[in-house]
């Protein structure tokens, strides 16, 4: 069994996709109509047939209660692998990221970073370096 795919909840569909595509920069994978939304996925372009993020619309009262309230504890709805963590912060903060964590060591061999997404969600990038 492996992930397919997965969903993030964001508040526009449109802007979620910009953000993910032209900044993070993931690739379109699926884009399919669904009544008033779409099924818009993206994925990694070093892996095209990998697992899926989903930019799921936030319509149910739930979804917007759940991500909410995720985003004020500060507790990251998505976290990406990156290979160096204090140079993609350097990249996106050029590109006018906003970081709510700055690179930090939180293990003698993981480093994370947050930031917002403008989407609704804290997302955090992390490099786990190999023993």
């Amino acid at each position: 069994m492996k992930i397919f795919v997965t969903s993030i909840f964001v508040d526009d569909q449109d802007k979620a996709f910009r953000f993910y595509t032209e900044t993070l920069g993931f690739v379109k994978k699926s884009d399919i109509p669904a009544g008033q939304y779409r099924w818009l996925t993206v994925v990694s372009p070093d892996d095209q047939e990998g697992t899926e993020l989903l930019l799921e619309p936030n319509d149910n009262p739930a979804a917007k209660a759940y991500q909410r309230s995720i985003f004020e504890q500060a507790i990251p709805a998505a976290s990406f692998s990156v290979e160096d963590v204090s140079a993609e912060h350097e990249r996106l903060k050029a590109l006018g990221v906003t970081f709510t964590m700055e690179p930090t060591k939180v293990m003698d061999n993981v480093t994370i970073a947050r930031f917002n997404d403008t989407c609704g969600n804290l997302i955090q990038i992390q490099h786990i370096a190999q023993k």
